[in-house]
């Protein structure tokens, strides 16, 4: 696998199932917190084309791998915190103790949740 991470390898082996069609995939940089503007970028494209479709039934599916080193499988999560704690610095040697990821979005003990 190289460089890449642990899902590049999981979708190599497993593939897509059968009959779904993949519109777009965008894997953003996750080290450091460079990956705000991208993130934005992404989100008004998104929200701008999803605007702009005519009635195809399309969906956008928003999925977040995060980093649990214990982990032995995938989890979906259903909320997330607007807080980055990291034990051991990224790739880009960014090592973050209870800092708000999005500050406009409000404090570290502010969730989100989906259904």
């Amino acid at each position: 696998m190289g460089s890449e991470g642990p899902s590049t390898g999981f979708m190599q082996k497993k593939g897509l199932p059968e009959g779904l069609v993949l519109g777009s995939c965008n894997v953003l940089e996750t080290a450091g917190d460079g990956v705000l503007p991208q993130l934005h970028e992404v989100f008004q494209t998104a929200f701008a084309g999803q605007s702009n479709e005519t009635s195809n039934g399309g969906q956008i599916i928003w999925l977040h791998l995060g980093v649990n080193s214990g982990a032995t499988r995938f989890a979906i999560e259903n909320q997330a915190v607007n807080e980055a704690t990291f034990r051991c610095p990224d790739e880009m040697g960014w090592k973050p103790q209870k800092v708000a990821i999005v500050p406009s979005d409000g404090s570290i003990s502010h969730v989100r949740e989906v259904c």
